[in-house]
This record gives C-alpha cells, sequence and structure tokens, in this order.
C-alpha cells in the first residue's frame, strides 16, 4: 500500500482555526512531563573514588597519547638527524606543544566542556543544542526541557550570550555550517580509529627489527597485520571482562618509559634538559629553515588526544618529559638511530619485557580509540547524522560499551590497507598528524561557542582563548599541508568518504520529517469521522510508530482511507533522541489521549539520550503499556481534583521512583500513589499497606471516577489480549524532476542506497514479522 506526495520546500503550516483546534484536541505534554520530572542532585565524589577514577582514565584516556614516544622523533627527522643541536629544538618543541595543548588547553579548558561527563564533538554539539536552536530537525518540544539531564543555563536578553544565540539561530546557513563542522571533526575522529591502530601497533612490533637487524620490513608489517586482525575479531566479546586490566598495563608502561628516560638522561647527556628553554625553538627554526618547520608535523603526534586532570598532570605529564627527554639524550650521542630510538635506548636487560609491555600498550591504545570510534558513531546514530547500524550492549553493567559490527568489519579492512600499504611510520605518522590537528581545530571552534552560550564568559576572555589556541594549531596545520602529498591524503580522503554519507544521510532524515510535519491530518477531520474513525474497530491495539510527538502522521489517514477496519485502540508512538546524554527510564515515557475518550486513541513519545541503546528486546512493549495503564488511573484521580490535591499528589510521587507506581504481585496492580488495588477481576478495594496514603479529597475523587477507570482498564486489557498489531511508515524519498543534478544524485543513488543497506525500522524495533504492517508512501522533494 503506497501513496505518492509532493510537497513544495517552501510550505509552511496553515495556522488558521483548523490549528487552533488541532492544539486543543492535541495538547502538549507538559503536565505529563512535569509530573515526571524527578529532583536532581549533583553527585560529589570523594577524595578516594576521585583518585580510582583517574586511575581508570589511564586505561582509557591515555593509550595514543602515552604510545606516542615510539615513533615522535623518527616521523619528526625521517631523512635522518644533520646536527645534535636539532635534536634539542625538537624536544623543545615537543615539551612546550604537551604543556600548551594538552596541559593548559585540554586540562584547564576543554575537559570542563563534557556533558555530563560525555567528550568529543557531538557531546559538545548536544550541549549546544540545548542552550541555542541549532539542531536542524526541529523534533525537541519543551517538555524535553523538563528531564532532570536536561541541564542548561540562562542568561540575560541583552547580554553577548544572547546576542549570539540569536544570531546561530537567525539563518539556516549558520546552523548547516555548525552541523558540517561537527561532522567534519567527527570523520578525523573515525579516521583516528583507523590511524591510531595502523601506527601503535605497527611501531610496537618494529622492536622485533631491533633485535634481529637482518629481519625484513614486510615481517614487522605481517606481525602487525596478524596482531590488527586479532585485535578487530575480538571487538564482539567486548572488554568487560579485560577493561580492568587496561589501566595497570598503562601505568605500568608510563613508568617503564620515565624510569628509562631518566636513566638515558643520567647515562647519555643530561645537557638536553637545556630543551626546556624556548630560545631553542627559535634556533631550531631558524637553522632549519622549511625542513624545521614541516619536522612540526612529526611533533604533532606527541599531542594526540584530551586528557583528565589529576591523571595527566601527575602521571602522564611528567613521564612524557622524561620519556623524550631521555630519548633525545640518546640521540644526541646516536643520531643514526633516529628510525627506531625508542628501542635502541632500552637498557639490554629490561629489553624484552618493555617490549611486552609495549605492544600490550599499544594494543589498549587501540583497544581505547576503537571504543570511542563506536561511541561517537552511536552519537551520530541519535542525532540522525549516520545510517541505522545494529549497535550491540557488550556489558550488563557498563551503558557506555558497545559494539557495532559493521562499523568494525570497515575499520579493519581500512586500518589494515594502511598499515599494508605505506608499510612505514613515517606516512602513516604524517596522515595521523593531519587528523589530529584538523580535530584539534574544530575543537577550538566549538569551545569559543561553548563559553558564550553555556560559559558566558567575557568577550575578552574568548578572544584571548581562541586567537593562543589558532595561533599553535595553525602553525601545526600549516606544516601539515606540506605533508599532504607524503600520507597526509589519507585521513582526507576518509573523512570526505563518511562526510558525505554522514550529510547525505542527514539531508534525506530532514526531508522526511519535513513531509511528515507538513501532511499531519487535521484532527478536526479526525473527529468529523466520529469515535468509529468510519471504519469497522475491530478488537486489538494498533501501534502507529511516527516521527511526530505531536499531530497525526500523514501515514494514519492513508491507511483508514484503504482499509475498511481500524483497531478498537490506536498508540501513536513515537521513539526520539534528544540531545542529552541519557534519559532516566523512569523518565523515558509520555502517555497523552488524542481526542476524546470514546475514540480510544493516545500518544506516546519514548525518549533516550545519545548514549542509550534501544534494546532489542520484549520490555519495551511492556513498559509501554504499563504507562499506557498507569497514565489512564492517573487521569481518572485527576478529574474533580483541586489544584491543591493535584499539588500534593506529585509532591508524593516524586518521592517513589516510576517502578513503584505500577507494581504487580499475584494479579494485583497496585497504584501506590491513591493506596487503591486494582485486582485482576478489576473490583477495587483498599489496600491493606500502602506506601503512602493520599487525603481524603483525592480518594474521594478517585472512587467518583472509579468506574469509568475500571471500564477503560478492562477494554484496554481485553484490546490487548486479542493482538498487538505494529503499523510502520515506508516513506521513499525521491528527487523532482526539476531538481539540480547534485540533488538527484544525492537523494536518488546515496540517499537510496543508504537506506537500502541499513537497517529497517522492522528490525530496529524488533516488530515481529507476523504483527507487521507497512504502509508505503513516495515523497518528492
Amino acid at each position: 500500500m503506497a501513496a505518492e506526495v509532493e510537497i513544495d520546500e517552501d510550505t509552511e503550516n496553515n495556522r488558521g482555526s483548523m490549528w487552533v483546534l488541532d492544539q486543543k484536541l492535541d495538547q502538549p505534554m507538559d503536565e505529563e512531563a512535569g509530573r515526571l520530572k524527578n529532583m536532581y542532585r549533583e553527585k560529589k565524589f570523594s577524595a578516594l573514588l576521585l583518585l580510582r577514577l583517574a586511575f581508570q582514565s589511564l586505561g582509557v584516556v591515555y593509550g595514543d597519547l602515552g604510545t606516542s614516544p615510539l615513533y615522535v622523533f623518527y616521523n619528526t627527522f625521517p631523512h635522518g638527524i644533520k646536527d645534535p643541536e636539532d635534536v634539542i629544538g625538537a624536544l623543545s618543541l615537543i615539551i612546550y606543544s604537551l604543556t600548551l595543548i594538552p596541559l593548559l588547553k585540554y586540562v584547564f579548558v576543554v575537559c570542563r566542556a563534557n556533558d555530563n561527563g560525555q567528550g568529543g564533538t557531538f557531546a559538545l554539539y548536544s550541549l549546544l543544542c540545548r542552550h541555542a536552536k541549532v539542531k536542524i530537525i526541529p523534533n525537541q518540544h519543551r517538555t524535553d526541557e523538563d528531564l532532570t539531564t536536561y541541564i542548561r543555563s540562562t542568561f540575560h536578553e541583552q547580554s553577548f550570550a544572547a546576542k549570539t544565540k540569536r544570531w546561530l539561530e537567525r539563518h539556516t546557513l549558520r546552523k548547516n555550517s555548525l552541523l558540517i563542522l561537527v561532522l567534519v571533526g567527527t570523520c578525523m575522529v573515525i579516521g583516528d580509529g583507523i590511524l591510531t591502530p595502523a601506527i601503535s601497533v605497527l611501531s610496537a612490533a618494529g622492536g622485533i627489527k631491533v633485535d634481529h637487524p637482518r629481519m625484513s620490513n614486510g615481517v614487522v608489517v605481517v606481525v602487525a597485520v596478524v596482531l590488527l586482525v586479532g585485535l578487530f575479531s575480538m571487538q564482539h566479546y567486548g572488554t568487560d571482562k579485560v577493561g580492568w586490566l587496561f589501566a595497570p598495563i598503562v601505568l605500568l608502561w608510563f613508568l617503564m618509559i620515565g624510569g628509562i628516560g631518566l636513566f638515558n638522561v643520567w647515562k647519555y647527556d643530561s645537557s638536553v634538559l637545556k630543551a626546556f628553554s624556548p630560545l631553542y625553538i627559535y634556533r631550531y627554526f631558524k637553522r632549519g629553515g622549511r625542513d624545521g618547520w614541516t619536522s612540526l608535523g612529526g611533533i604533532m603526534l606527541s599531542i594526540t588526544v584530551s586528557a583528565v586532570q589529576i591523571a595527566f598532570t601527575v602521571v602522564v605529564f611528567p613521564c612524557l618529559l622524561l620519556a623524550y627527554s631521555g630519548q633525545a639524550a640518546y640521540l644526541v650521542r646516536h643520531p643514526d638511530h633516529v628510525a627506531d630510538a625508542f628501542y635502541r635506548s632500552i637498557p639490554d636487560s629490561i629489553y624484552w619485557p618493555v617490549f611486552i609491555v609495549a605492544t600490550a600498550a599499544a594494543i589498549v591504545a587501540s583497544q581505547a580509540t576503537i571504543s570511542a570510534t563506536f561511541s561517537i558513531i552511536k552519537q551520530a546514530l541519535a542525532l540522525d547524522c549516520f545510517p541505522r547500524v545494529k549497535v550491540i550492549h557488550t556489558s550488563k553493567k557498563f551503558l557506555g560499551q558497545i559494539y557495532i559490527p559493521d562499523i568494525n568489519w570497515i575499520l579493519m579492512i581500512l586500518c589494515i590497507a594502511v598499515t599494508a600499504g605505506f608499510k612505514n611510520q613515517s606516512q602513516i605518522g604524517n596522515a595521523y598528524g593531519t587528523a589530529v590537528v584538523i580535530v584539534m581545530l574544530v575543537t577550538t571552534l566549538l569551545m569559543v561557542l561553548i563559553m558564550i552560550l553555556v560559559w558566558h564568559c567575557h568577550w575578552v576572555i574568548v578572544l584571548i582563548f581562541t586567537g593562543l589556541s589558532l595561533v599553535v594549531e595553525c602553525t601545526y596545520f600549516s606544516a601539515v599541508l606540506f605533508k599532504v602529498n607524503q600520507g597526509g591524503w589519507v585521513p582526507l580522503v576518509i573523512a570526505a568518504a563518511f562526510l558525505l554519507i554522514m550529510y547525505v544521510w542527514h539531508y534525506g532524515t530532514m526531508k522526511r520529517y519535513e513531509f511528515e510535519m507538513h501532511s499531519k491530518v487535521s484532527m478536526a477531520w479526525i473527529l468529523g469521522l466520529g469515535p468509529s474513525l468510519g471504519l469497522v474497530r475491530v478488537p486489538g491495539i494498533g501501534l502507529v510508530y511516527t516521527e511526530l510527538a505531536s499531530g497525526v502522521p500523514h501515514i494514519f489517514s492513508h491507511f483508514i482511507t484503504n482499509l475498511p477496519a481500524i483497531h478498537s485502540v490506536v498508540v501513536f508512538i513515537c521513539v526520539k533522541y534528544l540531545p542529552v546524554y541519557t534519559v532516566p527510564e523512569e523518565e523515558r515515557f509520555l502517555v497523552k489521549r488524542i481526542g476524546p475518550k470514546s475514540f480510544h486513541m493516545f500518544r506516546c513519545v519514548a525518549r533516550y539520550g545519545y548514549r542509550d541503546l534501544h534494546k532489542k528486546d520484549e520490555d519495551f512493549e511492556k513498559k509501554l503499556f504499563d504507562n499506557l495503564f498507569l497514565f489512564v488511573r492517573l487521569e481518572a484521580m485527576m478529574e474533580g481534583c483541586s489544584d491543591s490535591d493535584i499539588y500534593s499528589l506529585y509532591e508524593q510521587q516524586t518521592e517513589q521512583s516510576r517502578e513503584g507506581l505500577l507494581n504487580n504481585d499475584n494479579g494485583n496492580t497496585t497504584c501506590s500513589m491513591t493506596g487503591l488495588t486494582i485486582s485482576s477481576v478489576d473490583s477495587i478495594m483498599p489496600a491493606m499497606k500502602s506506601p503512602l496514603h493520599a487525603n481524603n479529597t483525592v480518594r474521594s475523587s478517585s472512587q467518583m471516577s472509579s468506574q469509568t477507570e475500571t471500564e477503560e482498564l478492562e477494554y484496554l486489557n481485553g484490546c490487548r489480549d486479542a493482538g498487538v498489531v505494529y503499523i510502520l511508515g515506508n516513506t521513499v524519498v525521491r528527487a523532482r524532476r526539476e531538481s539540480k543534478f547534485c540533488k538527484k544524485i544525492a537523494i536518488n543513488y546515496i540517499y537510496a542506497f543508504l537506506r537500502k543497506i541499513c537497517r529497517q525500522n522492522s528490525v530496529l524495533f524488533n516488530v515481529p514479522h507476523e504483527t507487521l504492517l507497512n504502509v508505503g508512501q513516495i515523497l518528492y522533494v
């Protein structure tokens, strides 16, 4: 069953008398959302817990930063060291790069810009979406702001932040530019997920060749490829059982490289410590000319990640300074060993233990980056910026541990292609440096908006931060541009491919949503059909899935005009993701009645955060009906209550969780807020032991409406027993004949191909095939 609909891009909603009637009959869920809102209390961490979290962050955050000593000096001097003084200058650059970017910028500034502990470009974008209306798909509602996790700050209308907000919201082009900026940063992080395992594992495996000089480079590449295949093949098991090893391995690695560095400074040349003077940076550039400038691309690899404050300042920063100083001291004496300076500087007695730990640290670094790639793609999925792919929870304890099979195999193929194709650290390092510096630039630009809209910083402070950051990062960016033809093109090509996929998918999704908004069915038309909707109402419940959080979708009118019957109860379900990291389970569902009671039509909005996972289980349907029945009970109790009674009712509810309101015990359904027990035979009797005691007015009003409530609950249960049918819309998007060539390619070929290969809604919602009814329609944009 399919229909063809054509809409104009400039079509506006008709806000006449019909619109006013729609609003009266299908009101927003402000009341329901306000009732669900819980008290939010900021968590306070003890000093012991803070130290524990700092220790755990070593294995999660610092993997690629910790393994950078394996390859930084080689990528800085790919053609050898001409003057030992160059080593001092490069060390000075490394020291001040680590100080300015990871320490000062990330530890003291960027780390504060997190969404309840969630980091990344999409987390920052979600934070901005809560403070300004910059989201392209306008599916947010004011009821969403009542969530306890929907935290945002307010500002004066005449403030600089308010002016910036209005400037950003005024034109769609600016919103699109912000989205593209976020997508670019995301694509570079995905590229990082390909390049980090390649360069880390290849550099670690290179230690074999140091102890066996006659071994060919091809053997090292084969060993690296075998390790990579094993790493990606184990992803589906998750890190729940072995994740506790990551932090000890990385801590041991940092202590080893710090100790070896200190030993080398003492043994070979302690004069390298003069590199702490910035004067040697000037001398390095003056002596090296263009070669010195382009070597910044290699030094860029020493600052590859943001940091968590305690772990970075106490462990990571000092150990890295010692490690680089020790390598510099060794290279001053042995400048011809720059290709494998790290392994050659290790004392012979501990060579193989260090090699084992280095390989383990490289694997941990790769695992952390792969997990971060899965996480950021999950965030992009939630914000409609990535095709629907299968997401698997790998841990029952930790929500954030996920596995995306399709992305895993794509990353593995690309990672092996990069490793086997380049066969050396230098070109992979050039590609890696390009990705890192672009991510840093994107972060800086996003931080400008965060500082203005979220932190309300004075424009002078914003200007100083932006100016200093851009001076340093644009300097590095100019250096990596010289190496685009030496491997730096790889992340650009990867990012361009993912950017095309993500933006076309988002564009097609946006057009589908606009179509749904503009073609909503008028409630006046629904009312004109009468309680039977002009059809035969057959026993059962029809669950109509729609992207709309308000209004009746177009597929429903198409459905009832082409079929002779409709279910006795119709529930419109909207599963939507919000720009928050999570939605508490007790606040997930919003239920509202549509039209008069005799129509038996409801709306349910299931809200998720970008970190939440719409689980593929049967609990969703059970929770849906539990919330529907709960709504009917509460609605019946509210009839005839005074404002003070309702307020008292709300106050009592905030002391309990959502689960406490609806408990099943031997066939009895208890609504603990009213002190009433509704048995399986729908008789009403006082509960013997109620957790809460409502006042007499509430109890009296509840008893008055109990008959109606009982009849409707009995009716809903009977319809549920008769069967549940899932009605899903299948909108096919096509470009109009007069559309531009690029638009036709994007919509008719790229978007259509992505829709064909990605997961269908029926699979996402775990809909049984025998109870599925697809309603097709074609949209011309």
